[in-house]
């Protein structure tokens, strides 16, 4: 079923793209999905994407599930989005379209191999199956999605691409025309599909985007800050000086603490119950300060571990993301004996998670989070850090990039997502491959050149955008501001030079963050 088409269209007539004046009026691009097949989980090793239907629903306790992929063209300036599939007969129950945590699959697919699912973005009932992704698709990128039917007792077909007529079409609202993209011939029957009228609308996540349970948001990304490390300078008022100068509330609010420290602490709470300026804490906790991890895992820091759990259910009813002892490979001591070995990070974390949770604090999303550096991802004990799925709600990834021609870590945003070790892959497919039921935070990142060496951080800004569009498993970002790290030699400033200032305040603007939070 594969096919990949765009065309723009205007009445119904496949045309080529205007020029000149009538190149900025809106128009529609049409896209055939580039794959499109559905699963049985009853035929487990059994593939159907030469077939010239989909199917979803669930008869005789077999769950069909059907799966589509679309690949909007670079250079794309989306303003709405919607999906059209053509019934063959009935409609039954309600059908509706998540979000697909890979890529990485093609019309082989079996359930056995089925990729994992996000959450639901539409939904519709009824004979008219169209669907609204316009908070979904926002830009250039691929997209996968499933399809499902709320039925237990009926199985609903659709027009596949092998289709003579009615297949799949993704109708993309631009307000500048592409040029035409050149479609290979296929050997299938041409796909004809009725025009769909899809009104432009902004580029934005839908009203109704906010945070679930596990603080997830149900579309866009998190936006997040923590300013003034290294300094001396309050972190509220750090902070609330980088929100005045990006324009933007940080949602997330990152602190860091260690050992006995008592936290949340009153300025923290406060932070978060700006009415005004909602925030949800991401709390950095180095529980083994003064001990080693392994003293953790074998219970000696237990009048620690409930000691927080006591502050935190008089004080702080709220939902708050916990990161135990973030970047743990740059601890690492990988001796044995020493305490600080990877598997004893694991340990670690897992005990700690596992008191809390008997201790009965409900409200602590975990996040692992990761240095993702390709240094230690090369190590053989790396592997050995994960605690486990049942103890981690969120992976992290703490990562940066140099503004700097020819400096370590020259790159943009993807660089920091994509690092590998010596045998790969990189830590964004690693996550999504891997453990691809969690979403993925990008808990610290940034831009940097060397103190007194300023190099234009916009280009790496500008960056940030258009791959949040194509990482569909990213849902929050927290950048880490400061003029000078620890180590007193980078500038990790967002206002280091004018032209990156502008590049992060546009940046800041885009309607993908704007997300409600739900802490209780």
């Amino acid at each position: 079923m594969s096919v990949l088409a765009a065309v723009v269209t205007g009445a119904g007539i496949a045309i080529s793209a205007p020029t000149g004046a009538a190149a900025a009026a809106t128009a529609e691009l049409k896209l055939a999905a580039s794959e499109d097949t559905y699963t049985s989980s009853s035929r487990k090793s059994a593939s159907f994407g030469d077939e010239d239907k989909l199917a979803i629903g669930t008869l005789a306790k077999d769950v069909k599930v059907s799966y589509l992929k679309f690949v909007v063209p670079a250079g794309t300036s989306v303003t709405g989005a919607r999906l059209k599939l053509t019934p063959i007969g009935d409609v039954t129950g309600k059908v509706s379209v998540s979000r697909v945590l890979s890529n990485a699959w093609t019309e082989k697919l079996t359930s056995a191999a089925a990729p994992a699912l996000g959450l639901t973005v539409a939904s519709a009932s009824g004979t008219d199956v169209s669907f609204d992704l316009g908070a979904e698709i926002t830009g250039p990128g691929t997209y996968s999605l499933a399809v499902k039917s709320s039925s237990t007792s009926v199985v609903t077909r659709f027009r596949s691409s092998e289709s003579a007529a009615g297949a799949p079409v993704l109708t993309v609202a631009t307000t500048k025309a592409e040029p035409p993209v050149v479609v290979p011939p296929v050997v299938v029957p041409p796909v004809v599909v009725p025009p769909v009228v899809v009104p432009t609308k902004p580029t934005q996540p839908s009203k109704d985007c906010q945070t679930d349970a596990m603080l997830v948001p149900s579309c866009g990304v998190l936006w997040g800050g923590a300013a003034g490390g290294f300094t001396d300078t309050p972190r509220d008022e750090a902070l609330k000086t980088w929100e005045n100068t990006t324009g933007r509330t940080a949602t997330v609010f990152h602190q860091y603490h260690k050992g006995d420290e008592p936290f949340p602490t009153k300025m923290e709470i406060a932070m978060t119950r700006d009415a005004a300026k909602p925030r949800v804490l991401l709390l950095n906790w180095k529980i083994a300060y003064g001990s080693t991890w392994a003293k953790v895992a074998k219970g000696e820091q237990d009048k620690r571990i409930d000691a927080f759990v006591a502050r935190v259910k008089a004080t702080y009813p709220e939902k708050f993301f916990l990161v135990l002892n973030h970047e743990p490979e740059n601890d690492v001591i990988a001796k044995a004996g020493s305490g600080w070995e990877a598997k004893d990070f694991a340990a670690m974390y897992r005990h700690t998670i596992l008191r809390l949770r008997s201790k009965g604090l409900t409200n602590a999303i975990n996040v692992m989070a990761y240095m993702g550096n390709e240094k230690w991802m090369s190590q053989s004990w790396w592997k050995d850090l994960y605690p486990g799925d049942d103890v981690v709600d969120w992976m992290g990834l703490d990562s940066y990039v140099s503004a700097e021609k020819g400096y370590y870590h020259e790159g943009l945003f993807a660089d920091l997502l994509d690092r590998k070790g010596k045998t790969g892959p990189g830590f964004y497919e690693w996550t999504t491959t891997k453990h691809a039921s969690k979403p993925l935070m990008v808990a610290e990142w940034g831009v940097y050149h060397r103190i007194g060496k300023p190099a234009d951080k916009a280009p790496a800004y500008a960056s940030v955008r258009p791959e949040l569009s194509k990482r569909p498993q990213i849902k929050a970002i927290v950048h880490f501001d400061t003029e000078h790290d620890d180590e007193g030699d980078r500038d990790i400033s967002i206002t280091s030079t004018k032209t990156g200032l502008a590049a992060f305040k546009k940046l800041a603007t885009d309607p993908i963050f704007n997300v409600k939070l739900n802490l209780k």
